[in-house]
């Protein structure tokens, strides 16, 4: 008699297949090369949640139980069975196991070890894409289903709650959410772990730890983001800014065998991070969301080696003696042979008085699906005439009533790819409106009322609850305090940008002049956004990243 499958989570997905692949006998065979044949007795945890340094196991026989654990409940995630391999996408990010590996059936498996299992994909291309494309799915997987260790208690009103939902979502660290408005059981729990409703957004880890109102880099430090990276060590490079240019930029200088380390304040992706489709960006001819291409990126830059600290700020650049170094925000500095800057730029906030208290309740800066949900079925202002804009105003016509466009210019066609004009004047629920600025938000807790100012000079006052800000560019250098030569807005010169003043201004000590992305200190590499005239487009991005890793192979060498 043929036993039933027992049925998890993951076994009914439709993608399984590809989650779950059978390894033929010749590549078991190749990875146990790399690593041990052991046996496992039913009962046996060989991983953990909240496991740092996790092996990586292919099962030769027997069953392995892939179990979610909480305060809450216990999950049956996946089985691993004959000729397949545990773990996912954390492995390969240096992140402590969100799952327990339970044996349910005693057999043989092949282990490695994290460094084990890097070695192996970065010399076996064959294992490397069925390993690297089952980890990602896996998480893709785990992420839709809302299965991590993470428990966030919020309000939908609340702007922490928002930016919470942001941060573990564009780290690709998955969580379940529950609202205090809308959940009934909301209050039970709350009181389980001595929380007071004032007192959230609440993030319980692993159903111990208990953050109230935390901040990115406490959640950051509670799961265990950077654990492992050493501080003191000097890399050949340090890249601040894990948006395309800085991702890139690692990928290529990791996969050349630097030592690289990327300083990211927030989350990868940078402000390209946050789209919600891009369908101009070579290889995708049906788009790619900015959080997927993040992500992709950030996996590839691991699986060559390169260390990505995560909501960690660079507070200064360091200079001393002909050394470099980055101090973080929390005043530790990271010292550095070469380093890129790859900061980029933010979106200008319009001097409005009360802007700040409707950041993130009613006045956002990204359009995802997470502020889509937010105002389904809602009128809602998208202000800025780039393509961020004209991509959010596309994106939030699918389920907002009505979107106002407002642009300052007198038309979309100087700044916006035609595509999107195209496809904005053809949507019937967006509505353009040129020569138009805002010039008052009104509200209480939440954004209640809106007034702009059209090229007329008359003002309309109406009553709207969400406005999408993506307008201008600020650039993201105050923290360099003057080290390196900026323009007269803010942005890195680098290259034939910087003139003989600049050069002399800064004690420039070599013959040579400045390589095309060197800044006035000689090493130190500036790419993307923050540079002064790039093009404002992700693949200019990424391809500054990947050609200053020639120029810092040349540094290095000097």
């Amino acid at each position: 008699m043929t036993e039933t499958p027992r049925s998890t989570l993951l076994s009914s997905a439709a993608n399984a297949a590809l989650m779950f692949p059978v390894l033929s006998s010749a590549q078991i065979a190749r990875i146990a090369s790399h690593g041990v044949i052991r046996p496992i007795t039913r009962g046996e945890v060989l991983i953990d949640s909240g496991q740092t340094n996790v092996p990586f196991f292919v099962l030769k026989a027997g069953e392995i139980e892939v179990i979610r654990p909480s305060a809450l409940d216990e999950i049956l995630v996946a089985i691993v069975g004959p000729a397949q391999f545990t773990g996912d996408i954390s492995m390969i990010l240096g992140r402590p196991a969100q799952m327990r590996l339970r044996v349910s059936d005693s057999g043989e498996v092949v282990q490695l070890t994290r460094d084990q299992m890097h070695a192996l994909i970065q010399t076996d291309a064959e294992i490397s894409e069925v390993l690297m494309r089952a980890l990602i799915h896996r998480r893709v997987a785990v992420v839709a289903h809302g299965i991590g260790d993470v428990l966030l208690i919020g309000s939908v009103g609340s702007g922490a709650t928002l930016r919470i939902k942001q941060f573990l979502t564009r780290n690709g660290h998955p969580f379940k959410y529950l609202d205090l408005d809308r959940d009934a059981d909301v209050r039970q729990l709350l009181d389980r772990f001595h929380v007071e409703p004032a007192e959230i957004p609440v993030v319980i880890c692993r159903g111990e730890a208990v953050l109230k109102n935390p901040s990115n880099q406490e959640i950051a430090d509670s799961l265990g983001f950077n654990k492992g990276i050493d501080h003191t060590h000097r890399r050949d490079v340090v890249i601040v800014g894990g948006g395309p240019a800085g991702l890139a930029a690692a990928v290529y200088a990791a996969s050349e065998g630097l030592d690289v380390l990327v300083i990211e304040a927030s989350s990868p992706g940078g402000q390209a991070g946050s789209s919600s489709r891009i369908e101009n960006y070579l290889g995708f001819p049906t788009g790619i969301s900015g959080r997927e291409l993040a992500g992709r990126a950030y996996a590839q830059a691991q699986k060559f080696g390169a260390e990505v600290m995560i909501a960690k700020g660079a507070a200064e650049l360091v200079c001393e003696h002909n050394a470099y170094g980055v101090r973080l925000d929390d005043s530790v500095t990271i010292p550095a042979r070469t380093v890129v800057i790859a900061t980029g730029a933010r979106y200008h906030r319009p001097s409005l008085a009360n802007l700040g208290q409707f950041e993130g309740a009613g006045v956002y800066y990204n359009a995802t699906f997470m502020e889509a949900q937010l105002c389904d079925g809602d009128e809602v202002i998208v202000v800025g005439g780039a393509n961020s804009a004209g991509q959010a105003a596309v994106f939030l016509a699918q389920t907002a009533r009505h979107v106002h466009l407002l642009v300052r210019s007198s038309s979309l066609s100087a700044s916006m790819s035609r595509y999107l004009i195209r496809r904005i004047e053809e949507t019937p629920t967006i509505q353009i409106k040129t020569r138009t600025e805002i010039v008052a938000f009104e509200g209480t807790e939440h954004l209640e009322r809106v007034r702009w100012r059209d090229g007329t000079g008359a003002v309309t006052s109406q009553d709207l609850k969400h406005v999408f800000l993506m307008t201008g560019a600020d650039a993201n250098t105050g923290w360099l305090n003057g080290r390196v030569a900026l323009d007269a807005k803010g942005f890195i010169k680098t290259g034939w940008d910087l003139t003989k003043e600049d050069l002399a201004a800064a004690r420039w000590p070599l013959e040579r002049s400045p390589h095309l992305l060197e800044t006035s200190l000689p090493g130190v590499f500036a790419v993307g956004d923050v540079r002064c005239g790039s093009v404002k487009r992700v693949a200019s991005a990424v391809g500054e990243g990947s050609i200053a890793v020639s120029f810092v192979h040349r540094a290095l060498a000097e």
